[in-house]
């Protein structure tokens, strides 16, 4: 039987999805919803947060990120990555009202990359 990998760094998650086909990033649209690499675009209730990852580094505050799993209603897998504070990619409030609108599971991540 397989042991399970840990992943303790964001290109390790990436790698894993990228691995997995589950590397469909999901970025904000200047029109306020995600939208995939694929060009499907996504309203807060057609996605739910089913794993959060943070990730500090040890010095440098730029290093600091957080890594949201996504499934879409179709239970496809997508990602979106967040920088904190400052630092994030996702200018004004429409990035954190996005987010705070999508409901969250919290999965085992056997479940995810299997």
């Amino acid at each position: 039987m397989e042991q399970p990998t840990v992943m303790n760094t964001l290109s390790q998650i990436l790698e894993k999805l990228r691995l997995k086909g589950k590397d469909n990033e999901l970025k904000m649209t200047d029109h306020g919803k995600m939208q995939s690499q694929a060009g499907k675009i996504y309203k807060p209730e057609d996605l739910t947060i089913v794993k959060t990852y943070r990730f500090e580094g040890d010095s440098d505050p730029a290093d600091n990120s957080v890594l949201y799993l996504l499934m879409d209603k179709d239970m496809q897998i997508g990602y979106i990555i967040d920088a904190y504070g400052i630092y994030s990619d996702n200018d004004g409030p429409g990035f954190d009202d996005f987010l705070k609108k999508i409901p969250t599971e919290n999965r085992d991540e056997q479940e995810l990359f299997n």
